[in-house]
């Protein structure tokens, strides 16, 4: 177990002098497209819990889990010390040459787990774009069709692949002669819709890709039943149902994964973010139906990286899951979220500043009447030690996504610091 999360503590004004040191430092040799150096970040030295402690000192309540990624809280025990051992044991294997005692481990969990049961098999990755790319692949081949069905507001990732099926356009704008442009986009939340995105699309199509819950879209859920009409869908049609649950799963919608709110089994489920708490993993899971379109690999993997199954990383993923479990988590996030959503929709309740608070589990956004609204807001969260992010095509939508384990004080703490500078 992890200590207690503390409330903010700050020694500096923030950001405090060695933050806008570094933020000058590091805008000398990275390439400019990358930090947004203005207004200069915090950079971060350690945490733990759902804090997070700058190079100032500055103590902060993390209400991002550092992209919704540190599921258990930052740098678990239990985590921190099976990567330790592991990287002790084995550092790095050969992944699909001469694999690890872990990676087997890791996708018979992962199997185990795959929504509605049944044979499944999976490819892991180091990326949410990885899993992307690995689950268009796999419908490619299962269907023989390359056309795909992705949603307004929809975030794959930003690999050429899977930015065909990001519909953010000033993502897809810069690069927009690479892609394949095999695409189409129906109305989130409307799975008739798809079927009108379909006969527009370019190439035939043979998949249909969906987050349950939009994140980077800004924390949109969809009307109840949308899922299990978006199978319905597919079935009719012969299309697979692909779930992006990179953000939604592994409890931060109070289930294992989104789709199992309305019981509906995907035939592809791309895992990544809080698989392993804090270490670069992820994974296309599938039918084996559907996965044994791939061919048998005679030396030479169609899809596959030079860290394919990082044993460190497989083994953060197992203690990951083992806590989320052990302490319950995914029960919590359920509770704890519902009664935040409460709490901070009690609170703005009359805000002229205040659109929408919405969410389910511990995915949760505030959208605000315009961009600067949120960015001003942001602004002044980190000023009083919490750290938030801005989601939505437009950003105008305060997204909360802190770690399943975050103590009852801090997060109330930081849900009224938001509250307060919204009103």
């Amino acid at each position: 177990m992890t200590p207690p999360d503390q409330l903010p503590s700050l020694r500096t004004r923030v950001p405090g002098p060695r933050s806008r040191e570094l933020a000058a430092r590091l805008a000398r040799v990275e390439s400019r497209n990358v930090t947004c150096l203005g207004p200069s970040p915090i950079f971060w030295a350690r945490a733990r819990g759902a804090n997070v402690w700058d190079v100032d000192d500055n103590r902060y309540v993390d209400l991002g889990a550092a992209f919704g990624v540190a599921n258990v809280g930052h740098a678990h025990p239990r985590v921190v010390r099976a990567v330790a051992d592991q990287a002790a044991a084995l550092l790095h294997g050969m992944g699909d040459v001469h694999p690890s005692a872990v990676k087997v481990e890791l996708l018979e969990a992962l199997a185990q787990r795959f929504p509605g049961g049944g044979p499944a098999r999976a490819v892991l990755g180091s990326s949410g774009s990885d899993a992307v790319e690995i689950a268009l692949k796999t419908a490619a081949l299962a269907t023989g069709r390359a056309g795909a069905i992705a949603f307004e507001g929809a975030y794959h990732g930003l690999a050429i692949g899977a930015l065909d099926a990001t519909r953010r356009e000033e993502f897809r704008a810069p690069f927009a002669a690479r892609l394949a442009h095999a695409t189409a986009f129906a109305r989130f939340g409307d799975a008739e819709d798809v079927r009108r995105a379909a006969a527009a699309c370019r190439a035939p199509v043979g998949a249909v890709i969906v987050e349950p819950i939009q994140g980077r879209g800004g924390e949109r859920v969809p009307p109840a039943g949308f899922l299990a009409a978006l199978r319905r869908v597919c079935d009719a049609e012969g299309w697979l149902l692909i779930a992006d649950e990179i953000y939604t799963g592994f409890g931060r919608t109070g289930a294992w994964f989104a789709c199992d709110h309305e019981g509906v089994q995907p035939d592809l489920l791309c895992v990544g973010k809080g698989l392993a708490s804090g270490m670069p993993i992820s994974a296309c899971i599938g039918r084996a139906g559907v996965m044994d379109a791939w061919p048998a690999s005679r030396g030479e993997a169609l899809h596959t990286q030079t860290f394919l199954g990082h044993p460190p990383a497989c083994a953060a993923a197992l203690a990951s899951l083992a806590v989320l479990e052990e302490q319950k988590l995914i029960a919590r996030a359920a509770e704890v979220g519902a009664l935040a959503l409460d709490r901070l929709r009690g609170a703005t309740a009359g805000s002229a500043s205040v659109v929408e608070v919405r969410g389910r589990g511990l995915l949760l956004g505030v959208e605000c009447i315009g961009p600067e609204v949120a960015r001003g807001a942001i602004e002044a969260l980190l000023a009083r030690g919490v750290i938030a992010l801005a989601a939505g095509d437009d950003a105008r939508v305060i997204a909360l996504s802190p770690p399943l384990s975050i103590g009852q004080d801090a997060l109330d703490f930081a849900l009224d610091a938001l509250a307060e500078e919204l009103s």
